[in-house]
Order: structure tokens, then C-alpha cells, then sequence
């Protein structure tokens, strides 16, 4: 076991880390999510990215804001959203670097 990892937690954190994995279980709240791996980005650049309509990515930001995963800025009349602190994005990271070992067999 890593030496980074707690023996330890309680049950506040287990209901928080499971909320968590819910959200980011949503494909479209995972590529957002991925897309802020690269910088802040406004609304309308991540339903591009992501190929969505600029209201359904805002209402998984909303989502993704209120669990603490993205923040936001605004500049003038556009909104700006990043992630929230570097815990989300070596989750996100992490998340794919999983899928990228079992994908390639890697996992025996």
C-alpha cells in the first residue's frame, strides 16, 4: 500500500468521495472536466469542445460548481470556468491513466 493512502476515514468522507465519483461518472461532466485539464475556459468554448448546446453545459457546471470541482471568473460579460484545485485535475488524470492500463491489458 502507498504510503500516501490513509488507513483511516470516516464516514463524512465516504459520503463525500462517493458524491464525487457520481458526478464525475456523467461523460459529459468527465470531458468537461477534461477539457479544464487544459485551462480556464468560457462556457461556449467547452460546449465545442464537449459538442454540446452552451445551456446543457451550464447546467453540468452548475453541477461541477456546487460539488467544489470548477470555479469560475467573470470578465466583463463572459464567464471563465477552471478547476477548482489540482486535487480535480490529478483525479481526472488519474481517472484516465486507470482506464488507459486496463484498456491496454495492463492490469493482470
Amino acid at each position: 500500500m502507498s504510503a500516501h493512502i490513509r488507513k483511516e476515514i470516516s464516514n463524512e468522507q465516504i459520503v463525500v468521495a462517493t458524491a464525487m465519483f457520481k458526478l464525475v461518472s456523467d461523460p459529459t461532466r468527465l470531458k468537461i472536466l477534461w477539457s479544464l485539464l487544459h485551462g480556464e475556459h468560457s462556457v461556449g468554448e467547452l460546449a465545442d469542445e464537449v459538442g454540446m448546446q452552451p445551456s446543457v453545459v451550464s447546467q453540468h457546471l452548475a453541477k461541477l460548481r456546487i460539488s467544489h470541482m470548477v470555479s469560475m471568473r467573470r470578465e466583463g460579460t463572459k464567464i471563465f470556468y477552471k478547476a477548482e484545485n489540482e486535487h480535480v485535475l490529478h483525479l481526472i488524470e488519474h481517472a484516465f491513466t486507470q482506464a488507459d492500463h486496463i484498456r491496454g491489458g495492463e492490469h493482470e
